[in-house]
C-alpha cells in the first residue's frame, strides 16, 4: 500500500512512525514533512493551501492508496474533499464536518442544539458589545478566536481587567488575524482537563488513550498558552465509568448530530474536556490527533493503525479490536526560546537524536541543509516521547533523553505528568 501522510509538525512525524511500522505499508510519503520524517518515508515538498492542486497530482502521479490529513487547516479548507475526487481513500472529515474545530461559534451553537454539556456562553463580532457585556459579568471569563489560531486562540481570564485586555488583543489590536473577528466569551469550568481521542466512521467509533496536554509555556501552568509543552497518556483519572459517561452523554450524541446536520464525521476526534464536580463538559474539539498528545498516543496503540483507518472507512470500525499496550508513555517538548512570542531560528541541533527500545525523537519544527546539518525551524522543534511501565519510569526516561538533546535557547517544562503522578499518590494514600 502507498501511503501519504499530509502535514510538516510533530503530530505527522508520530503518524508517519506508526503508519511506517505496518506491513500493510509498502511506501509513505510524508508532504512536504521535516527535517525528521524522511527516517519514515519520503519527504515529498508541496504546497499546503487550497487548492493543493500539487498535492493532487502528486498522489496521481505516485499511485497513492491511502491519505491521512494531519493538521486541521487543509481540512477545514476541504482538502479531504478534494482529495476524495481522485482514487485514493482520504482519512478526514468533510469541510463541513471540519466546522467543529474550524469556528468554535459553529461548535458552541452545535452543543447547545444537541444537549451537549459545555460552559454557558455568548458570541460577539463587536468588540464593544463583548466588552459591555463582560463589565455587566463582572468577572473574568474565557476569551476564544471563533477561527484557528495555532492553539493559541483561547485565553483564561482570571478578572474583569484581564477579559478586557484579552478582548482588546483578538478583537481591537488583531493579534490573531481574521480568527479573531468574532469571539466566544464562555464561563470558567472548574476541573480537571483530558484529552480523548476517538477513531470514527461517523457511525461507530473507538477509543485511542486518553491524554493530559501541558499548554502552559511555564511550570505549574504558568504563562501564556502554547500549542502544548507535552502530554502524557493514559491518564489515571479517567475510569471505565467516566467514560461511559463520556460516551453516553457526547460521544454518541456528537455523532448522532452530525448525521442530522448532514455531514458525518469521518476521521480521528480530539475531545478536549473538563471532569468537574457535575460530570465532563466539552471545552473543544479537534477535528485531528493532538500535538503533542499523538506523539504519546500513538506508541501506545498495539493494533496497526492502518486496520483501524481502513475500517474506519469503509464505515466497519466498530469490528476492529483495538488494543493499547500496557504502561503509559510521557512527552517533553523542546521548543525556541521566545516561545510562543518572538523567537529565532536556524540554530544546528546536535546531541542523541535516534529513537531507542520505546523512546523516541518525534521531529516538528526542524529542517535540514543540503549538507544534512539539522536545525531549528519553529516554535516547537521536537518532542522527546517514552514508554515506561509505570508513569514515574516514562517520565524519567523522557527526560533523561530530551538532556541529552542540544541547541541555542532549548526550551522545555519540567513538570509533565506531574499531575498524574500527584493523582497516582493520592490515590495510594487513600488506599492505605
Amino acid at each position: 500500500m502507498n501511503i501519504a501522510v499530509i502535514g510538516s509538525g510533530g503530530r505527522e512525524n508520530a503518524l508517519a512512525w506508526s503508519l511506517s511500522r505496518s506491513p500493510e505499508c509498502d511506501n509513505l510519503f510524508i508532504l512536504p514533512g521535516n527535517g525528521g520524517s524522511s527516517k519514515y518515508g519520503r519527504n515529498v515538498p508541496v504546497d499546503l493551501s487550497s487548492p493543493f492542486d500539487d498535492i493532487k497530482e502528486f498522489i496521481k502521479l505516485a499511485k497513492i492508496d491511502l491519505v491521512v490529513v494531519g493538521p486541521e487547516k487543509p481540512l477545514t479548507e476541504g482538502i479531504a474533499d478534494i482529495l476524495k475526487k481522485t482514487k485514493a481513500t482520504v482519512f478526514g472529515p468533510s469541510s463541513k464536518a471540519a466546522r467543529l474545530e474550524g469556528s468554535k461559534a459553529y461548535l458552541k451553537e452545535f452543543l447547545a442544539r444537541y444537549g451537549i454539556p459545555t460552559a454557558k456562553f455568548r458570541i460577539f463580532d463587536n468588540p464593544g458589545m463583548a466588552l459591555d457585556y463582560v463589565k455587566a459579568s463582572g468577572r473574568g471569563l474565557v476569551v476564544k478566536t471563533d477561527g484557528l489560531a495555532a492553539g493559541k486562540g483561547t485565553v483564561v481570564c482570571g478578572t474583569m481587567e484581564e477579559t478586557h485586555e484579552a478582548i482588546k488583543r483578538i478583537m481591537i489590536d488583531r493579534e490573531f488575524g481574521s480568527a479573531g473577528e468574532r469571539v466566544i466569551l464562555e464561563e470558567m469550568l472548574e476541573g480537571v482537563e483530558v484529552s480523548v481521542f476517538i477513531i470514527t466512521d461517523g457511525y461507530d467509533f473507538k477509543w485511542l488513550s486518553p491524554a493530559q496536554d501541558h499548554k502552559r509555556i511555564y511550570d505549574n501552568d504558568l504563562g501564556p498558552n502554547t500549542g502544548g509543552m507535552g502530554a502524557y497518556a493514559p491518564v489515571p483519572f479517567l475510569d471505565e465509568d467516566s467514560k461511559k459517561v463520556i460516551e453516553e452523554n457526547i460521544i454518541r450524541p456528537t455523532l448522532i448530530g452530525m448525521q442530522k446536520d448532514g455531514c458525518p464525521y469521518s476521521g480521528f476526534l480530539y475531545l478536549g474536556l473538563m471532569l468537574t464536580a457535575s460530570g465532563p463538559f466539552v471545552i473543544e474539539y479537534n477535528i485531528r490527533l493532538g500535538d503533542p498528545e499523538a506523539q504519546v498516543v500513538l506508541p501506545l496503540l498495539k493494533t496497526d493503525l492502518i486496520d483501524i483507518i481502513t475500517a474506519a472507512v469503509r464505515g466497519k470500525v466498530g469490528r476492529v479490536n483495538v488494543e493499547l499496550e500496557k504502561g503509559y508513555c510521557a512527552g517533553v517538548v523542546l521548543a525556541s526560546q521566545g516561545y510562543p512570542g518572538n523567537y529565532s531560528k536556524g540554530y544546528e541541533i546536535s546531541g542523541d537524536l535516534d529513537d531507542e527500545s520505546g523512546i523516541y525523537v518525534f521531529h516538528a519544527g526542524t529542517r535540514k541543509r543540503q549538507d544534512g546539518t539539522l536545525l531549528t525551524d519553529g516554535g516547537r522543534v521536537m518532542c522527546v516521547s517514552a514508554l515506561g511501565s509505570n508513569l514515574t519510569e516514562a517520565i524519567i526516561r523522557a527526560y533523561e533523553k530530551a538532556t541529552r538533546i542540544d541547541y541555542q535557547g532549548v526550551t522545555y517544562r519540567k513538570d509533565i505528568g506531574r499531575k498524574g503522578l500527584k493523582y497516582l499518590e493520592q490515590s495510594q494514600l487513600n488506599q492505605a
